[in-house]
């Protein structure tokens, strides 16, 4: 009995000594993991000081990005910018991130929760292999806690990459309002003033002749124009900035069509220009040919013989360009029932 009255207090005796040891090397280890990771802060602010848009290799990846823990959050770029690339996309999508980089950096409300980056491919390619990503350009949104999710990736087929939209982005998800400066851009101005001048110029060199301004096709040829721009989307692309075509995220072949209804490419405007100009014609060239000579003689064979002709071409243009137009539609509307030729 006496036995194991003194074997109690000697485990309650080492108990006292060894709880205070460990305890003392417990926090010893928190502050070196703290102290770590407030150096890694540091070195951020340093860089990012230098340049808004910091570099990251491999390693600086796993040492800035990756590396818990740490109380800011990082918008990471992965592109491809060596000219070998040829990822012309790459470059656009570049200096639209470099704009809300500078906006952030150089703003009244900059603080170290959040930070932009930048990894290349050429120069961080197990970056892209440990993220398992075959295209670029690509923004993630690395939490300061947590994990990944895959609402961090921006959707760039959806909502383009332009500044305006990084910038919408950033703030759904990190809840820091960035306020975009693009930096002064005078082609617009010019541009619109050349035009002025060369229409003030016209008017003055033809003043004592401006029956041109009552001539029905040349009026007709330019509401057709703003016709044409306006039923193809083009006021939507300069509201929303959609990049001119995006590679596809499995396969890495550029796609012009986006497959979505919300959303439509640069080049999806071009294109349906393109298919309306072509029905127009052919819409044209159907109601112009047929017994429509003017002064010259409707029974000739050689006249009606082209007539003919340009009236088939005219079906023509609007069959074929039209079941294309439809088949767009379609894919980009997969309820859409119904098809013209092309399924």
């Amino acid at each position: 009995m006496i036995i194991g009255i003194d074997g109690t207090r000697l485990l309650c005796l080492c108990l006292a000594v060894l709880l205070p040891i460990c305890c003392l090397g417990r926090k010893e280890a928190v502050g070196t993991v703290q102290s770590a990771a407030d150096e890694r802060l540091k070195a951020l602010e340093d860089l990012s000081a230098k340049r808004p848009v910091v570099r990251l290799n491999g390693e600086k990846f796993k040492q800035y990005v990756k590396t818990p823990p740490k109380s800011y959050s990082v918008i990471v770029m992965l592109t491809a910018l060596n000219p070998k690339r040829n990822c012309q996309i790459c470059r656009s999508a570049h200096e639209e991130f470099q704009i809300v980089a500078n906006s952030w950096r150089y703003s009244n409300f900059f603080n170290s929760q959040l930070f932009f980056a930048l990894v290349d491919f050429d120069e961080g390619q197990e970056v892209f292999q440990s993220l398992k990503l075959n295209s670029a350009p690509m923004f993630i949104h690395f939490p300061a806690k947590g994990k990944v999710k895959r609402s961090d990736s921006m959707d760039l087929s959806r909502v383009g990459f332009s500044a305006e939209a990084i910038s919408r982005w950033v703030a759904e998800r990190t809840d820091i309002h960035i306020r975009v400066f693009r930096p002064p851009n005078y082609s617009g101005t010019i541009a619109l003033s050349l035009m002025f001048s060369l229409v003030a110029a016209l008017l003055f060199l033809r003043r004592n002749n401006l029956d041109f301004l009552y001539n029905k096709t040349s009026w007709g040829v330019a509401c057709l124009a703003v016709i044409f721009v306006m039923t193809s989307g083009q006021m939507w692309n300069h509201i929303r900035g959609p990049p001119y075509a995006m590679p596809d995220s499995r396969t890495g072949q550029v796609q012009y069509i986006n497959g979505g209804s919300g959303g439509q490419y640069i080049a999806e405007t071009h294109i349906v220009i393109v298919l309306n100009l072509a029905i127009t014609l052919g819409l044209i060239l159907i109601h112009e040919t047929p017994g429509r000579g003017g002064g010259e003689s409707a029974g000739s064979k050689s006249l009606m013989g082209k007539r003919r002709i340009l009236t088939v071409v005219g079906i023509a243009l609007v069959v074929i360009f039209f079941s294309l137009l439809l088949s767009i539609f379609k894919s980009k509307y997969q309820g859409y029932p119904y098809s013209f030729l092309i399924g």
